[in-house]
């Protein structure tokens, strides 16, 4: 029995927090699952925050512990095994707010928890100002929600202070329009008031819709084309049936007969979609260009590189033929972001990936058939915007060079490894080879080679970051660290 107790418990909480945001939106409060820990101590389980306003709390609350200083209302509730009614200030802006504290009980009529509505005065006036049967409606989605019947409201978007609002009685007559939902079926051409009126004197579909949701007794959020596709709308239908407690009041309001086993009213929440889909329109397009530019402009870097490797092909002077090969790799290189910037117009690029096919590139372009050269990347995958990446796509294909020109050069077998660390806000990116050591003469500060003229460039202008090249002892490291930028 304890098990099948603490199993429809849970149950319960679960579809109490599944209906708590629709809950926060409509009654415009901030609201707090708690369950206890001890007599003077209380954890949040859930939470949920209002879109239609700001919230109260800055931040999450949930897995916080709450002490009589936090919450001396919801621990006198729990402690008294009653719901409380009261008025507080919060601690952190000394906001008066307007406190609904419910008892939970479980299966066995247990208390479980308590379910925390706070309202800020500012809202609860204007709320006041409402026509009464929106505010028992909204009483009632309390009511919904501690019984855990608004769980299927879970898929629900969140409803914004720019929604319109309709509420009807069981027959689908509209008893009450917010002044938002007033002004968004006047711009469909109904002028007149609506309220009295039948949602089948809409042409919108809004009839069959709540007509759906009222039989099923099942929440339902759906788009609508309307006007000869001129509007987009969202709109979601909530099916209110009422609590035992207000059932008198709230059938005489709804012009209801004593059957509470039938939904007894609808809402409808309106939001219209038509300005956003035609940004996500535009969005696209502008998208599916840059795209294409970024895959044009790859195709004639590609194309440069292509030219240089003939021309490599026909000279035979040494110096020439190294100029060249680099200068490919430092084509191919920013070619290669290109190429993942035309794959799906993402801002951010995956500096694991990108270096990968760096590293490919180069041993495609500058290590000789007959050596036997090893190379590895390791790290995480660590995403940067596309201008970080570029810098680092440069600074990883110079010191690879590096690695391989002064490194490895003439031997047959030889190691370059690539490492990558992400540690808070910055990047580390390593390149070591097995090679010979730095000479003792070598001075970064006045690098002889334009390679690490290029890096020392690329890593302390373009990344801000710091660059160090030292001798290990097998081999050499070069180690570039700099503060990773957010991602757009």
């Amino acid at each position: 029995m304890r098990d099948e107790a603490a199993s429809g418990s849970a149950e319960l909480l679960e579809k109490i927090k599944r209906g708590m945001a629709i809950t926060a939106d409509l009654s415009r409060s901030d609201l707090l699952l708690v369950v206890p820990r001890n007599p003077s101590q209380v954890a949040v389980l859930a939470q949920a925050q209002p879109h239609s306003i700001a919230s109260l709390y800055p931040g999450s609350l949930v897995d916080q512990t709450l002490t009589e200083r936090d919450a001396p209302a919801i621990l006198e509730a729990w402690r008294n095994r009653r719901r409380l009614h009261t008025q507080r200030e919060l601690i952190q802006s000394g906001a008066p707010v307007d406190q609904e504290i419910y008892p939970i009980y479980g299966p066995d009529r247990e208390m479980i928890a308590l379910l925390s509505i706070e309202t800020s005065r500012i809202q609860l006036e204007r709320h006041r100002q409402r026509h009464v049967s929106f505010r028992h409606a909204v009483e009632w989605v309390k009511r919904m929600c501690l019984r855990g019947d608004l769980a299927g409201t879970v898929g629900f978007s969140p409803f914004s202070e720019w929604d319109g609002i309709v509420l009807t009685d069981a027959q689908r007559r509209i008893m009450y329009l917010s002044g938002i939902a007033t002004n968004l079926y006047r711009r469909l051409g109904y002028m007149e008031d609506l309220r009295g009126r039948r949602l089948s004197f809409l042409d919108t579909g809004d009839d069959e819709l709540a007509a759906e949701a009222l039989a099923l007794r099942t929440p339902i959020e759906r788009e609508a084309r309307l006007k000869e596709n001129v509007f987009l709308w969202v709109r979601k239908v909530l099916p209110l049936w009422s609590p035992p407690i207000l059932a008198g009041r709230l059938q005489r309001l709804l012009m209801r007969q004593s059957r509470l086993s039938e939904a007894s009213a609808a809402l409808i929440l309106i939001h219209d979609a038509t300005e956003e889909q035609r940004k996500r329109i535009e969005l696209e397009v502008k998208t599916t260009l840059i795209q294409e530019v970024h895959h044009r402009v790859k195709n004639n870097l590609q194309a440069i590189a292509g030219m240089l490797r003939m021309q490599a092909r026909r000279t035979r002077d040494d110096e020439a033929l190294r100029v060249l090969h680099e200068a490919t790799t430092r084509i191919l290189s920013v070619a290669l972001i290109h190429e993942f910037l035309s794959l799906d117009g993402a801002q951010a690029l995956n500096l694991r990936d990108v270096c990968q096919r760096i590293i490919s590139q180069n041993i495609q372009v500058l290590v000789r058939p007959e050596a036997q050269v090893i190379f590895s990347v390791k790290g995480p995958d660590i995403l940067l915007p596309s201008q970080q990446a570029t810098a680092c796509a440069l600074v990883v294909n110079e010191l690879a060079q590096n690695a391989l020109e002064h490194g490895i050069a003439d031997r047959e077998r030889g190691e370059v490894q690539l490492r990558l660390v992400e540690f808070g806000q910055m990047v580390r990116l390593e390149v070591w080879d097995d090679g010979a050591p730095l000479p003792e003469t070598f001075d970064l500060s006045a690098p002889r080679t334009l390679g690490l003229q290029i890096v020392r460039t690329l890593v302390e202008s373009d990344l801000r970051g710091s660059l160090r090249l030292e001798n290990q002892e097998v081999g050499v490291l070069a180690t570039v660290e700099f503060p990773k930028q957010a991602v757009e």
